[in-house]
């Protein structure tokens, strides 16, 4: 048993390893996980929570390495949680975001950890809010969440992170993927990476125009912004800081921030009570009063509605026979 106390006094004193097994506890849903959030709880809600999403190849990797630098200037402390897809074998992430950004692996000011989504969909891995929340706890000004490559189910990010960046780059087809994933509503900062290819510009436009097309903004609504880098060369990064400063400033004014956290604790809330709910149902199979609701289904006298209404009303009132 860890001493969870002595790993979150730790963290907050910047060691990566204490970082790393708290986050460890978190991903292999420890025994002690609820110690652990308990621990975490007050020292929470100060990091600034930026999600980068995009298709596969658009240079996710490369242009959150590039945000690192940018805020790494400004002195400011950098958590990266680089979701990768689940190997089919051994159910760990296909690949480590912290080879692809070994630039910043001895400094002390940024902590990088890979995860795996495990089968999860919506592009982040199930342990994503409580790691965030590990991260913050640690110090980190800044925490860069940067999921799978984007699909139709993959917009979850939109959910947990304060400011949604969409990353598209010319020449793939980005366009009708982003009408097509719904990534038009999810994002607050849009860029167009690998702006030295041909088509660069005409994928600006493109976007520009499709956002114009789906918006119903009010006066003082936020207009997302597009900015073209080549974050290979770490041109345009600035502007994208700049951009993410704006929307973050945006937010504190219109008490937006405030909003988006509170509908984030409210769904980890949500989350956290289904699984729950889930796994004492899964309890009950070979349980009496399961095959006893089944029986009068068949028999007509109850339908699946009412049974299921029945079941969840006895697992809260009572616990599993």
């Amino acid at each position: 048993m860890q001493d969870v106390s002595s790993l979150v006094a730790q963290a907050r004193e910047g060691r990566p390893r204490a970082v790393a097994r708290l986050i460890s506890l978190v991903e292999g849903a420890s025994p002690q996980l609820r110690e652990v959030m308990a621990a975490l709880a007050p020292l929470t809600g100060n990091a600034y929570v930026v999600g980068l999403t995009g298709s596969p190849g658009v240079g996710k990797s490369t242009s959150t390495s590039a945000l690192v630098t940018a805020y790494r200037k400004q002195g400011k402390r950098v958590g990266v949680l680089a979701v990768d897809p689940s190997s089919p074998f051994s159910g760990g992430a296909l690949l480590g975001d912290r080879v692809r950004m070994s630039e910043h692996a001895s400094d002390p000011g940024v902590y990088i950890r890979s995860m795996a989504t495990r089968g999860h969909l919506g592009g982040l891995a199930w342990a994503a809010p409580q790691a965030i929340r590990v991260l913050d706890a640690a110090g980190c000004d800044v925490i860069l969440v940067e999921t799978v490559g984007v699909g139709q189910s993959e917009v979850e990010i939109a959910s947990q992170a304060d400011t949604s960046v969409v990353l598209l780059a010319p020449g793939m087809g980005d366009g009708i993927q982003a009408a097509k994933a719904g990534i038009l509503e999810i994002g607050d900062v849009y860029v167009v990476n690998k702006a030295d290819r041909d088509g660069a510009d005409a994928t600006a436009r493109e976007l520009n125009h499709m956002l114009g097309l789906g918006e119903s903004r009010a006066p003082g609504d936020w207009r997302p912004p597009i900015v073209k880098t080549v974050a290979a060369r770490g041109e345009g990064v600035d502007e994208v800081v700049e951009a993410l400063e704006k929307h973050h400033a945006w937010m504190e004014e219109g008490g937006v921030l405030t909003t988006r956290r509170l509908a984030r604790a409210s769904r980890e809330v949500e989350t956290i009570a289904v699984t729950a709910l889930r796994e004492r149902i899964g309890d009950l199979h070979g349980d009496r009063r399961l095959d006893a609701l089944a029986e009068r289904i068949i028999a007509g006298d109850l339908d699946p509605y009412r049974a299921a209404d029945e079941l969840v009303k006895g697992l809260t009132t009572s616990s599993p026979q």
